[in-house]
Parts: structure tokens; sequence; C-alpha cells
């Protein structure tokens, strides 16, 4: 059975089916697509049909699939070679990796690195370092917020289909509102909105936990699976002065957000902070599975010998593909490009939008796009089915498209930002025609 399956050519039924009966469920079907090669911002499926690509492997594309210069990379380091375990034999890439984030990324004077195979373990060690930088043990995370599906990361993830029977969680978190104006905000202006979400949260931490028992606040600059909400200025800059008040360590999660999606390299950048230490990983290697924490020497420092890392974490062929990416990306100006891409999709789903009531806002940063599918114009009453099936209906049309939210009722651009612009407009146009045909305006 094993020798047939692996020499006869599957279609893309064959490769659902063959799924249903030997990968669990609980990995979960995002889009009922296939993919057997991919170039740029093109999938080719099982059924040899070119898809336009606006899920990017959920951000990790932001540079394409298969971009030459990390493809060579890749070829070149696995000749040499593949793997040693850092903490066993220190190699010169990992080094030159954390130069180069070192080079896009400073935080502050003196910055440090430590690499990790993906966004959640970014999390787990950000996290075991603010504990042991401040010797504290409470961590205030937010709603809506995703880090992450291992323990600590889950147990600060607000969205509870994916944390369905997975507890007891992590103790010591403390949970508050995400300023989102659209959900929130209803009867106010967006400036008193933030006002008032300030008072609040100063208020909450106070009436909740003593602030000299906290390590750190953690938050996405934008909520990612949580829909693509910017985090207001001004909040985050109440963040930082309350960061300082009390000695809390300030976490900022880019897992999704970096690398040119929002159209700089970080979306802190769009805000008037540094943080203390940040999280990485998804667009960084070009496809290839690492990431890292990035923080102020003094800080990274604290973390004992032995108390982060693991096996893999900086493994040579993943970071000489993310030394590669990183270049490239800077030769193609992928920040230039985000913006690009961003504002393009925004005017056309803000067209949109006159069009379709159901949507309620269009929001993000950059090409950091989404926008929600409500009923009535009401932010309480979410239109899930309708997300589902513009997906669905998207997947038909050759457009791979990924939903997000709590409710599961945004729709989120995440294409890669090498997208050509007849690439893009297609797509759109897709998006556009089946949403217009399901709400029955086509």
């Amino acid at each position: 059975m094993l020798a047939e399956e692996t020499k006869k050519k599957h279609t893309s039924e064959d490769l659902f089916e063959w799924r249903k009966r030997v990968v669990t469920n609980g990995v979960g079907v995002f889009n009922p697509s296939t993919a057997v090669t991919a170039s740029g911002a093109i999938i080719t499926n099982a059924d040899g049909k070119e898809l336009i690509d606006f899920g990017g492997g959920i951000g990790v594309l932001n540079s394409g699939h298969c971009p030459e210069p990390v493809v060579k990379a890749i070829q070149e380091q696995a000749e040499k070679l593949i793997h040693t375990c850092f903490n066993v034999a220190t190699y010169d890439v990992y080094m030159e990796l954390a130069d180069e984030l070192i080079s896009i990324l400073p935080h502050g004077d003196h910055t440090k690195v430590m690499l990790t195979t993906s966004g959640a373990e970014s999390v787990e060690n950000a996290i075991k370092i603010a504990r042991q930088a401040t010797g504290r043990p409470g961590i205030i995370c937010f709603s809506d917020a995703f880090h992450g599906r291992t323990m600590m990361a889950m147990s600060l993830t607000s969205k509870p289909s994916y944390k369905t029977g997975c507890g007891p969680f992590a103790p010591e978190i403390y949970r508050f509102r995400f300023p989102n104006h659209f959900r929130y905000g209803r009867g106010l202006s967006y400036d008193d909105f933030v006002a008032r979400e300030i008072k609040l949260l100063r208020e909450s931490i106070v009436a909740t936990m003593d602030p000299s028992d906290c390590a750190a606040i953690i938050v996405e600059p934008v909520l990612g699976e949580g829909g693509f909400v910017p985090m207001p200025p001004a909040y985050m800059n109440e963040l930082r002065a309350i960061c300082d008040e009390f000695g809390i360590l300030l976490i900022l999660d880019e897992v999704q957000s970096g690398f040119g999606r929002t159209g700089e390299w970080a979306a802190f950048h769009h805000y008037d902070v540094v943080p203390d230490l940040t999280t990485w990983a998804k667009s960084m290697g070009g496809g290839m599975p690492i990431g890292c924490v990035i923080g102020k020497a003094e800080i990274m420092d604290a973390a004992a010998p032995g108390t982060i890392g693991g096996t893999y974490p900086g493994n040579p062929v993943c970071a000489a593909a993310a030394v590669a990416n990183i270049r490239h990306m800077k030769d193609i100006d992928i920040n230039a490009l985000g913006r690009k891409v961003g504002d393009i999709s925004r005017s056309r789903f803000e067209a949109l939008r006159e069009k379709c009531p159901e949507i309620g806002e269009v929001r993000g940063l950059g090409a950091m796009i989404a926008f929600p599918l409500v009923k009535n114009n009401d932010p309480f009453q979410p239109d899930s089915k309708l997300c589902s099936d513009l997906v669905n209906a998207c997947a038909k049309r050759g457009l791979i498209l990924l939903s997000a939210g709590t409710h599961k009722n945004v729709i989120r651009i995440l294409s890669p930002l090498v997208i050509t612009d007849d690439q893009l407009d297609q797509g759109i146009a897709i998006i556009e025609e089946e949403l217009l045909r399901l709400t029955g305006r086509a």
C-alpha cells in the first residue's frame, strides 16, 4: 500500500481521501486546496490547475513561493552541514542570521537574538526570558490574541475553538480587552474610545493583580488570528508607559506582522515605542521553519544557560534560508511592496464595502488587510457562514483565501508581496464577484 501511494500520481480528491485515512482530524483544514508546485504567488494543485495564493502559507511567504536565492541557499547549505545542534557544535550561519536580524530590528543600543523553530516556540521562550529577567510570574495578554498552540502560547491565546479540551492552562495569565473600536466603540469617536480603553486598562490592572508581580505584557501590534486589528498608537504608548512605571517588560508578537507585511520590517516601526522583547517566525525563513526572539541584550542575557533553546533551533539549513531571504527582501524592497499591495487592496475593498454593507469595515496596516463580515451592520452579529461560503466559493474559482477572527467571520489577505498587479487584480475580482453573488447582488 505504501509503495502504491508514493508512486501514483494523485488528484486533489485522492489527496484528501489519503489525508483522511492517515492524518489525525485535529490537524484542521482551513482551505479545500492542494499543492504540488509553487512559484511567486501561484500554486499548481494536484489536478494541474493554477491557483492565486492569497493565504501565503498563513503569512509565511511575503517573498513568494520558492524564491531563487532561498532555494539556492538551501541547496548549498544542505551539501555542507545539515545539523549538529547549536548547543553541541557552534556554526557561523547562526550568528550570520543574528547579525542580519539585528541590522533591521535593533532593540536599543545592544541587541541579542535566540533562534527558534516556530512562532509558538518564540513566544514560549520570550515568556521564560521575561520571567527570569524580572523574577516575576505574571503575564498580561489580550482578548482576540493568538500566540500559538503549545501550552504557554495556547494559554495566552484567546480563540476558544483552538483550546477546547486542552486545559488546564498555565497559571498567572491575566487577560484584558484589546482596543477594537469597530467592536466596542459604537457611539464614540476613535480618540474618545481609545481614551476610555486606556482608563479601563489602568483600572483593570490594579484591580486584578499587583503590578509588581507582573513580568511582561505581551501583545500583537496588529491582531493576527484575531482579525487584523491594529493597536491604536496612543494605547501602544500607554502600554510602554505602564511597563516603564512598574518595571514590566513589553513583548510584541510580530510573528504574522513582520518582514514587510505592514509595509515596514516590523509593525512596531509604525509606533513610537521600542519593545523589550519581540517574537518572530513565518516570513523570516522564506518558507522554512525558523523563528526567533530578539531583545535588549541585558534582558536576553538574564536567561540562565540551558533554560532556553532546543535540538533544532537555528538549524543550519533553515538559518541559511533565512539569511538569503532577508537579503533578498532587502534587494526587492519588500517594505515598498507591502505598502503597494496594501494600498491597492484597501482601495478595492473600500469600494466593495459601498456595495456590500455586510463588510463591517476595512482595516489593517500595509498589506495586512482584512474585513469582518457581519449581519445588520452589527459587530456583535458575526456572519461566519457567509465568510466560510466566500472562502469555499473563491477556492472553486482558483483563489486560496483564509478567514480569521475569534468568530471566524473575517476575510484576511496574506498574499505574497511579490504578487503581480494582474494576479492581485484577478484575486480581488474573484472576491468581489463571489461576495456580490452570495449576498444576492450579482
